[in-house]
């Protein structure tokens, strides 16, 4: 006889959980309302996608950005059940759990979009780095909650589906990207019930492929919402015309087929018609998107691990094509570059400040100057070594808004900037 898709292995959680038998929700549901109803979810709004949220009205920012993940996450789930006989008749992958991953995947990132990651990550690089991804698991699992040491206490299943890394800072060399803190060996332990990983994987991307099937639906999803829309905000913005991708694709050395992609968006911004053409290709993406039985070393003791997602040629194609045209017409472009360095320096020196004030020394002094709330500072002092006090300014300056990073700079470097009021 199967098995359940999900088994209690797949709902349990690190911490005991009290049972509440009038909650009507299922153990994925209440990991997705909690986080909707977070504040590191609302700062989504005020945190970049591809340009500085604020700029206008219509460009995405993190947080619409997520929503959309979600409804594609939601909707590849929704066609699966109608249309593939995999899982089987036990059950279905939960839309639940994948709606809860998509809007959680960006929680973890800081102000200024990736530009932010790569200046925490050289900034903390002698405190095991940064990353977004290991954010995010480190509020799910330690912070979203004040006062709780075990964060909204998730489900295995979702912390699973979050965590697309699975190498340990130290295991890597130089690392840039694509790692969890050191700290959070213990929170991948769990996620593997205490599995070790088989000699042929060693760290880094091969261990990066073990991921639950949710995991793999959000990644898509997520590739989905941005290369597709990335590309839609820049021909809003102005950045990405006719003459300019053209002018790019010439460089380029596009294979016939990949260049068919190239006329047909030139033709749809010459008929003004990208908003209905973008939003086509997102029911195209979705529709690319199907499920084979796999296993990995995980396979035996979950059902989220016995398959795998594939993705149609033409879809992964186009895809990555549009990913090009956004890194090198968009985020590449001299506009946007400057805006990066304005963030890169905003962000250096808040977390200097902050250095000055907490990492380096060891308790404060009588020249103190408090530039972190009370209850967050005393958190700080209360940490037993530096690198514990810098991953707590890292949390308190990755937690930032776009908004708040830059007010906070100018309060504290900019003489002519700070009325009482400002402090509000």
């Amino acid at each position: 006889m199967n098995r359940p898709f999900y088994t209690g292995f797949d709902t349990a959680t690190r911490m005991p959980s009290q049972p509440r038998p009038e909650d009507y929700r299922s153990a994925f549901q209440v990991d997705r309302d909690r986080i909707i109803h977070t504040a590191a979810f609302r700062r989504l709004q005020n945190k970049t996608q591809v340009f500085l949220s604020g700029e206008y009205d219509f460009y995405r920012t993190r947080l619409t950005h997520s929503i959309e993940v979600a409804q594609i996450g939601r909707s590849i789930c929704a066609r699966f059940a109608a249309t593939s006989p995999l899982p089987g008749p036990d059950g279905g992958i939960d839309g639940d759990l994948v709606e809860a991953a998509c809007l959680a995947h960006d929680i973890g990132h800081p102000p200024f979009g990736h530009t932010g990651e790569r200046t925490l990550n050289r900034l903390m690089r002698p405190y095991g780095g940064f990353e977004g991804n290991a954010q995010t698991l480190r509020l799910l699992t330690r912070t979203i909650f004040s006062g709780q040491h075990n964060g909204m206490n998730p489900t295995r299943a979702f912390m699973d589906a979050v965590l697309k890394y699975k190498t340990l800072h130290s295991q890597l060399a130089d690392p840039e990207n694509h790692f969890i803190y050191d700290d959070q060996a213990p929170d991948l332990a769990f996620v593997l019930d205490g599995e070790a990983f088989p000699e042929s994987l060693p760290p880094g991307v091969e261990r990066d492929a073990v991921r639950s099937i949710e995991c793999q639906i959000m990644d898509w999803a997520d590739d989905t919402a941005y290369s597709l829309n990335d590309v839609a905000d820049g021909i809003r913005a102005g950045f990405i015309t006719c003459d300019r991708i053209e002018r790019w694709a010439e460089d380029q050395s596009l294979e016939e087929e990949i260049s068919q992609y190239v006329v047909k968006l030139c033709d749809t911004i010459r008929r003004d018609r990208v908003e209905s053409r973008l939003n086509r290709k997102i029911g195209e993406f979705i529709a690319a998107a199907g499920l084979v039985e796999d296993s990995t070393f995980l396979g035996n003791k979950t059902g989220r691990h016995r398959l795998r997602l594939v993705i149609g040629r033409d879809a992964a194609q186009e895809c990555r094509l549009y990913k090009s045209l956004s890194s090198a017409l968009v985020f590449q472009s001299p506009q946007l570059q400057q805006l990066d360095r304005k963030a890169d320096q905003i962000l250096s020196k808040l977390f200097g400040a902050f250095a000055e004030e907490y990492i380096v020394p060891d308790r404060p002094s009588r020249n103190h100057f408090r530039i972190l709330p009370a209850d967050e500072e005393k958190v700080v002092w209360e940490a037993g070594s530096e690198a514990a006090r810098a991953r707590l300014v890292c949390d308190a300056v990755a937690s930032m808004t776009d908004g708040f990073a830059s007010r906070t700079y100018q309060r504290l470097f900019d003489a002519a900037f700070g009325s009482i009021l400002d402090l509000i």
